[in-house]
């Protein structure tokens, strides 16, 4: 069970200005969406380094880049974990990705993915995967909410070559 509780702030829809956001990345170095601006944006949110389901999903977008490149879009993950444990998850995995650092969650809030998540009869506040694609104009194009990770990355790529046409 999945409930937004970012009370005051509305879901985004397609065609929204996409909330500005500057975070850290691995290497300490603040990353801005105002800097991307005239790119397309693939911002996933993940809930956390080094597991299963983040690492498939961080993987395929690695894997992916070089296409991604080719239809002008950056690819930037987002979770709330330290720059040290991004640092670390992309050496052990060997990962070219950029990876943000969002561990105040204000970022996450902001896009309406952290919320209230149930996990054996547990509630707990945490990420809801989910895939924001921003045209080059910094709106809205395309949400992928509670995503499954298996074949995300090639459904994002068909959508932004779609769009693209």
């Amino acid at each position: 069970m999945l409930k937004n509780i970012n009370k005051g702030i509305p879901m985004l829809k397609i065609g929204d200005q996409a909330p500005l956001l500057t975070l850290p990345n691995q290497d300490n170095v603040e990353i801005s969406l105002r800097d991307l601006e005239g790119k397309w944006v693939v911002l996933y949110f993940y809930p956390k380094d080094s597991t299963p389901g983040c690492t498939t999903e961080a993987c395929d977008f690695t894997a992916s880049m070089p296409t991604f490149e080719d239809l002008g879009a950056v690819i930037l993950g987002v979770s709330p974990d330290s720059t040290a444990s991004h640092q670390k998850f992309i050496a052990k995995q060997k990962l070219e990705l950029t990876l943000l650092s969002d561990v105040n969650t204000e970022v996450a809030q902001a896009y309406g993915v952290w919320q209230l998540k149930k996990f054996c009869g547990k509630e707990y506040m945490g990420i809801v995967r989910s895939t924001f694609l921003i045209d080059p104009s910094g709106r809205v194009a395309h949400i992928w909410s509670n995503v499954k990770v298996a074949g995300h990355s090639q459904a994002v790529k068909a959508v932004l070559e779609s769009l693209q046409k």
